[in-house]
């Protein structure tokens, strides 16, 4: 609620080449109490003035030399920001054009010269509180947006822990660290950023990615963990968890798990069509499928697994390029050759 002392601490800015008027408001204001009063006789210092200043109202003359009052109020309104500032216009001049144009051009009322001091003071009250109200609505959407985005920004962090998590609940059974999915989803987005995609395709495709091996919590731990090759019926058991994976993400209205299911289902298919489970090939295969591909392949290769042991990432990288245009996309190989160049010039660990 507005205070009295507040209101009349409002800053006020008074616009008029005729010293007499601008005496009579500026004494006006201070016998009502108004502390924070501004004024010029200059057309030209008023807009210093409000530029540097902000007053909460301006009392403002049309007929100025060099800028006149419309100029003004021109300038002022192209200025206006979020919090709207009243213009009283005060003058002699009460032809209807007049009014008309200065109200054209954002002027909030009119105060005619000689003018009535309860009248002047009673516009004066009024429009501050107006003001006042504004700035008040104003704080209280920034604050509301505030709170908005804080929310979000938890709630958002929230999903990703989720995603995060989900994924671990199908890698701990055959990594031992649980942290391939976030090795894969971190290559997986930086491979997307180097591709050019948009910043928001790759940060989904980054957090999707994560959950491209779920459906492994489908696969029974005799072949998950089997130390040596699997049997033709075993691997084919193996494929499924595709289709697992894809079948778990299934029916969400989440664009991050609808964008999960197309990588868990695709991820394993090549660019030549040998792939599974569709054998689809090319650019039929889902960009996020293609690139997780190559992220998963590579992070494979430097991992140890219970069937075999690790390689190293010049290696991993070799093998890679060595399958560009048949198991991969060649495009997606050579934004994923930018990224290992970068790491490596960077001196970064490229695999744990």
């Amino acid at each position: 609620m507005l205070s009295d002392i507040q209101l009349l601490e409002s800053k006020i800015l008074v616009v008029d080449d005729n010293i007499a008027n601008v005496l009579f408001i500026e004494q006006l204001l201070e016998l009502a109490g108004y502390t924070d009063v501004r004024s010029t006789t200059s057309s030209e210092e008023s807009l210093t003035i409000y530029y540097e200043w902000h007053p909460q109202l301006v009392i403002l003359d049309l007929h100025m030399p060099v800028l006149t009052g419309y100029d003004v109020l021109q300038q002022i309104r192209a200025v206006d920001g979020d919090v709207y500032t009243p213009v009283l216009v005060f003058t002699a001049d009460v032809t209807s054009d007049t009014r008309r144009r200065a109200l054209d051009m954002g002027a909030s009322d009119f105060l005619t010269k000689p003018g009535d001091a309860t009248e002047i003071l009673l516009r004066v009250r009024n429009f501050l509180r107006l003001r006042h109200m504004i700035e008040m609505a104003h704080d209280q959407n920034l604050a509301l947006e505030s709170r908005v985005k804080e929310r979000t920004y938890e709630l958002q962090t929230a999903y990703e822990e989720v995603y995060l998590h989900l994924a671990k609940a199908g890698e701990y059974r055959d990594d031992d660290t649980g942290e391939h999915a976030g090795r894969v989803s971190k290559l997986a987005g930086q491979i997307a950023r180097e591709l050019g995609l948009s910043e928001e395709i790759s940060s989904n495709i980054e957090l999707a990615s994560a959950l491209h091996d779920l459906g492994k919590i489908g696969i029974p731990d005799s072949i998950l963990l089997k130390p040596g090759k699997l049997t033709q019926e075993e691997y084919e058991i193996m494929k499924t968890h595709t289709t697992i994976g894809a079948s778990v993400l299934h029916g969400t209205s989440s664009t991050i798990l609808r964008l999960a299911q197309k990588i868990a289902v695709s991820h394993h298919e090549r660019w030549d069509g040998k792939g599974y489970p569709m054998g689809t090939s090319g650019e039929n295969i889902p960009i996020g499928g293609r690139i997780v591909a190559v992220a998963d392949t590579f992070d494979a290769i430097v991992s140890k697994r219970p069937y075999k042991e690790s390689r190293s990432p010049e290696e991993a990288f070799q093998e890679i390029l060595n399958c560009a245009g048949h198991q991969f996309d060649p495009k997606v190989v050579e934004a994923f050759e930018r990224v290992f160049k970068k790491m490596q010039s960077a001196d970064i660990e490229v695999a744990a």
